[in-house]
Parts: C-alpha cells; structure tokens; sequence
C-alpha cells in the first residue's frame, strides 16, 4: 500500500478521498488554486501546495505542474478524482513515465473507453447493442449536419471526452444544428481540451442506468450492481438511486455481463463506470451501450451504501497491484440508497448558478461526512464549510445528500426529512427543489425517465405558497433582530424594543415582501403567557398580539405606498405565543398547532425554515430606496458572474425580444443571454473573454422609447 499520495482535484471528492486515506494511514497532499486557498480540501489533506490562477487551466488542469508537486512532495501516486484530468489519457501516461502510479486505468484504456467515439468503435465491433448514431474523425460541421439529417432529429451531439453533462446539446431542428454545435465545441474545449464531437439518436423516454465495474492487474473483474441516473437537467443528474427500480434479476445479469466484457476488452484496472440507454417499450427495457466514464463516478456513494464497499479504498488497493478483496459471487444488494445533489442554483430561473458565501450551511442530525464502514444510514460528501464561498470558476455542486434504507419509500421518506433538515443562507439552492421531485407521482412510483423533470414541470419549479407560520416566524425574526441590535446601542428601557412605553401600548409595524405579494405585519401588546407542553410542563412564553394584511405596492419603487390601517378581511389576527431557544430556533403555538421553525436576517431577506420548506422574505425599508433611479429602458445585465465567451450580435443591429444576444460562462456552462425588448444595439460594454461580475451590464438596447415612458 502507498505512504503517501497526492490527490489531484478539488472539493468534496478530494475531501472524500482523503477520507479513506487517513483511515487507511495514507498521508495526503493537496493542491489548490487562488481561489481555494482556504477551501476545505486543503485542510482536511496532511500537506497543501498551490497550483495556479483560479480558472482550471492555470491550475488543476495544469498536469505538469502537479506531476512536479507529486515528486517534490515524495507522494508515490495520484488520485484524480473525477472531472479535470482524471480521463486524460496524457497525463496518466505522464504519471507512469515520472514513475509514479497513476490511481486509475491505463492511458491505452482510457483512449479506448473514455472517447466515445472510440469506445462505441470497439462495442460495435464486440456486438455490444449500440443507438443509431455517427461516431467518425470527419468533424467538418457541414458534414456532421448531413450526418444528423440522415439520422433523423431530435439528435444529441456530444463531446467525445465529455462526462458530467457537459458538452451536450440536444438538436430539434436541422437549421440548429451549426450554432448549437459551435456551443458544444466550445464548452468541451474549455471542459475537456478537445472539441471532437459525436451525433447520435436522442431516444424518446430513456432511462439512464449505469452499472459500476471493477478490474485489478491480475485479471479479475466484478461489477457492483447498477444505478438509475435518470432525473437530470441539462444532462446533468440530480438524483441517483440504487438499485434501479423495474430492473429484475436477469436484466441486472446481462448489463453487468455486458459492462464486464466491455473492460475486458481493454484490460480495465481500477473503478469505471459503463452506462447504457435503456428505451422503455410496451412493457419491455432494451439497454444500448451510451459510454464508459474511466473513473470514480460523483454517484459512487449509492453503490458503496448497497454493497458495504469502500470503492476508493479499493481504487487504493488495485493501484497498488492488490486483488480485488471480494469476487462476483461474495457481492450481494443490501436495501435501497439515494443520492441528491445539492447545488448552488436557482431551479426556478432555468437552473442559473450561483455565487456567493454561505452565511448558514447546517446538515441534517446524524449525518456522517466521509465514508462510514458501519453504514451510516444518512451521510453528506461535501467540500464547504459554513462561511465559505461558492466561486464562479467550479461547478456548482455543495453537497451530496445519500441516504440508505431497507426499501426504496424508506430511503425516499428519509431523503426527504434529511433534505428537510438541511439549511442553507446566503445563495439560491435547490434544495427545495429536489424536496418536490421525490414527492412527484413520477418519482415516488418510479415512473422514471430523462425527460421526468420537463414532465413534472408543473409540480416543480415556482412552487410558493406561504404559510401563516412563515410570516409569524418573520415577525419574530425582525422583532428579535431590532430588539438585539437596540440591547447593543442603548440599555435606556424607554428605547427597547419589549414593549416598556410610560404611556402607551407598544405597537411595531413593519412590511415584507413574499413572491411579489406585499404584507404589512403590525405587533402590539406585547407579553408573558403561560402554555401547557407536554415535555416541559408550564412555563412562562413570550407572546404579543399579531396582525398580518396583504397590501398593494406600486410597481415603481420611488412611490411605492403601503397601507396603515387594518383591513376590513386580515390573514390572521390574533395572539401568538412562542419560545425561542435563541436567536434562530422558535417554537410556535399559533391556532393551536405546535410548530417548530428556524429563522436567519441577512441584510433584508429573513430566512425561514420549516419542515414544509424553506422561504424568503424581503423587509422593505421604504426610505432606504427614496430618490434611487430607475434602471435604464434597454439595459442589459449580467445574471451571474461569469466570462463574455462572445457576443451574437454588433452595434447597430437590430434585434427582437427573445433573440440571443451573447454567451456567458460561469461553471464550466454556457448561458444564453437574450434581449428583453425590441430595439437596436447602441453600445457593447464588454468584449469576448472579459470577466464580468453579477450585475454588470453588458451592452444597451435603444428601444426607440426614452425614459418617461418606463416610469
């Protein structure tokens, strides 16, 4: 076994690594960019050395520079992880050729298996069943256009050295085709360094399922059962299960028949993963050979949670010329797992990334955060902290959720309660999100396929019911955030904010904002109660008198007026009693329900969690916006920071709304920015490759209006 290693990536899969690592008595070292000069990775590894400007070819895609770490620092071998080198044929032959051990297949295996092209050569050769599709050298983009005419649309292209759902398009239309193939190439350029691109058929109801293999140096290979990654967006999943839902025993036998011959065939060593298209047919599944990713996979936790497996301390082991500790028949499934990725994302505005720092990031209560030999039934793989910051120049990934149950409703109900236990302030999550898929008919009945998210879009996205217990925790939450930042300034009990007043009730009235619906919340009379429960027995709780009305706001901000007085229909009235155990847990006894909630204030959005959710809440403080000017009719901002990877259009064109204008890339992803008015170009404000920050405008529009028309 090694002593030491170097583990050639970023985030929570370097951190997972490490993990098994320092259980195993493996000393680790880190590497890291600008940008992740305080990331968790680098703490939690024995050693960390720095690599480069924060953009991934100026660091961890630099493999020269990690190779010279590797030898300077005495580590034996590299780990890769997934995404960045970790299916770079160069580098693992670069590895050997420094003498060190490369923790993965060879590079002739990763050229045969990890291009697509080649590996679909090579199953097509083998008889493997493969979709109808082009996978050639020729890459002139004429030709490549005839080739999906003649394959019939839709069609997907793909990056050749692609994986994560990066470098795909889906193609509706033949006279799509060459800009979404331009977009494609330069995805995959920026992602994976090559810009070789397949066409294939894009089958109508796919499931994805992928089975897990396994092969060391002395000729013996397994595979580990297999995972449905069907629930994706932009192909790029979003939740994993195994084992995978309507898959009997004699399918599961020959997909990982099948998956085995394929690493057979070129002497696989070490983890990959072989993934197939199944097509759902009047009752029956026909799989088809889509890949074969050379690697450690982002979902591998669901396999390890079925099988009791540790797959990175087996990766250890095989590098380091060690048989496989069990064989086919010592494998068996134990129960159901599923694994949700938590991003940095907004689901409601097409799955936008998000910057920025994690002012609150709690995880669900028992939960482990590496590997666990004792199965752990809840477990969080993260690279983050509290306080730490999402950057724009990684993926968007927080967290991985896994949980592990007897069946499939178990884990689903366990999922569910974890996720609802998860809290996150400080950037727009899907958490959420994920919380509607699993409570979806689709999902909970396992009526699974690629297209699930776009089917249950109703159910999905734009989900905002408020609840009276949210705006009563709001109130609370403004009332003891002014009460805390009084009790800071001034101990003169004329100027609290607990009611003491010589000659009056104490009466505070503020307003909120709840998915564009104002509210005006009015507290009065405020006091102890005494309140029955049934664990503490009698004590005394704060309560106060409680108002709650909707209320109009004009559209322009600079006039905006809320109402004063109390309408004639009010959404609540009444008294709330509640005891918080401190300035963010509360518990409510509201319409004799007992509710137990959590709050954050951050700037002017409160932050409230229950189990039915998370929701904010934007406290309007009218003066603070008197006299601020509108924005300019026409003007174009960016959504995100990112980079101007180029713009669609020059000054003086003429354009539509909803007509493309540039291209941002922030995450590795491209994002289409497009006009939100008719009119013609005046000014572009940036050029192709700047960096810009969130909110930057981008270029003007002259909409042939001037400003007092958008007042």
């Amino acid at each position: 076994m090694f002593s030491k290693i170097l583990i050639a990536n970023r985030g929570e899969i370097a951190c997972r690594v490490a993990a098994t690592a320092k259980r195993l008595g493996i000393q680790t070292v880190a590497v890291y960019s600008d940008a992740d000069r305080t990331a968790k990775h680098v703490a939690v590894c024995d050693e960390a050395v720095y690599l480069g400007g924060s953009a991934p070819k100026d660091s961890y895609l630099k493999g020269d520079a990690i190779i010279a770490i590797a030898k300077e620092t005495g580590a034996e071998a590299i780990h890769p992880g997934y995404g960045f080198l970790s299916e770079n044929a160069d580098f693992a032959q670069a590895c050997q050729n420094a003498g060190l051990v490369f923790i993965g297949p060879s590079a002739d295996a990763i050229r045969a298996m990890g291009g697509k092209s080649e590996s679909k050569r090579l199953m097509e050769a083998a008889g493997v069943p493969l979709i109808p599709g082009y996978h050639g050298d020729n890459q002139d983009a004429t030709f490549l256009r005839a080739q999906a005419d003649s394959i019939g649309y839709p069609v997907l292209i793909k990056a050749s050295a692609g994986g994560g759902g990066k470098g795909m398009r889906i193609v509706e239309q033949s006279h799509d085709f060459i800009d979404l193939l331009d977009s494609c190439r330069r995805e995959a350029i920026t992602s994976f360094g090559n810009d070789q691109v397949l066409i294939e058929k894009y089958a109508l109801k796919p499931r994805h399922i992928e089975i897990q293999v396994f092969g060391d140096t002395h000729g013996n290979y397994v595979h580990l059962f297999e995972r449905d990654c069907s629930v994706q967006r932009r192909h790029q999943k979003v939740l994993e299960e195994a084992p995978a839902p309507g898959v009997d025993a004699a399918m599961r036998e020959a997909m990982g028949t099948a998956a085995i011959e394929a690493a057979r065939a070129v002497d696989y060593v070490g983890a990959g993963t072989v993934e197939f298209i199944v097509e759902q047919r009047a009752g029956a599944m026909n799989f088809y050979f889509m890949e074969m990713n050379t690697r450690l996979q982002v979902e591998h936790p669901v396999s390890e949670a079925i099988t009791g497996v540790d797959l990175v301390e087996w990766q250890l082991l095989v590098a380091s010329g060690q048989p496989l500790p069990k064989k086919q028949d010592e494998l068996a499934i134990n129960g159901h797992a599923i694994e949700a990725r938590i991003c940095a994302e907004n689901p409601d505005n097409n799955f936008l990334p998000a910057t920025g720092t994690l002012f609150t990031y709690q995880k669900p209560d028992h939960s482990t955060f590496a590997f666990n030999k004792s199965g752990a039934d809840v477990r969080i793989d993260d690279g983050v902290r509290e306080g730490d910051v999402i950057s724009p120049f990684y993926d968007s990934m927080i967290a991985k959720l896994i949980v592990h149950a007897p069946t499939r409703a178990q884990a689903l109900a366990k999922l569910d309660r974890a996720l609802a236990q998860t809290r996150i302030v400080g950037l727009p999550n899907n958490v959420a999100f994920l919380r509607h898929i699993l409570n979806t008919d689709s999902f909970s009945k396992a009526n699974l396929d690629t297209a699930l998210i776009e089917r249950e879009q109703d159910k999905l996205f734009n989900q905002h019911p408020i609840s009276l217990s949210t705006l009563v925790v709001t109130a609370i939450a403004q009332q003891l955030a002014s009460e805390a930042a009084m009790q800071k300034t001034n101990n003169d009990p004329f100027s609290k904010a607990t009611g003491f007043r010589a000659y009056s009730d104490y009466s505070r009235s503020f307003s909120l904002i709840y998915d564009e619906q104002s509210y005006l919340a009015r507290i009065s009379n405020w006091h102890n109660a005494d309140c029955a429960d049934s664990k503490k027995g009698t004590k005394a709780l704060s309560s106060f008198d409680l108002t709650i009305e909707k209320t109009n706001i004009d559209s322009n901000i600079d006039t905006q007026t809320i109402s004063t007085g109390v309408s004639e229909n009010p959404i609540y009235k009444g008294q709330v009693s509640y005891d918080s155990h401190d300035v963010h847990t509360h518990t409510l006894w509201l319409e004799g329900a007992r509710i137990s909630a959590q709050s954050w204030v951050n700037n002017e959005t409160v932050y409230v969690f229950t189990d039915g959710g998370r929701d904010e809440i934007t406290l309007i403080d009218i003066m603070a916006h008197v006299g601020e000017e509108t924005a300019a009719v026409g003007s174009l901002k960016s959504p995100m920071p990112g980079q101007v990877v180029a713009f669609k259009v020059a000054v003086g064109d003429a354009v539509k709304k909803g007509e493309p204008l540039a291209v941002i890339e922030a995450m590795k992803i491209e994002h289409t920015i497009t006009a939100p008015t008719d009119g013609v170009v005046a000014e572009l404000l940036f050029v192709a490759g700047d960096l810009v920050a969130d909110g930057d405008e981008l270029l003007r529009i002259d909409s042939g209006s001037d400003s007092s028309d958008s007042q």
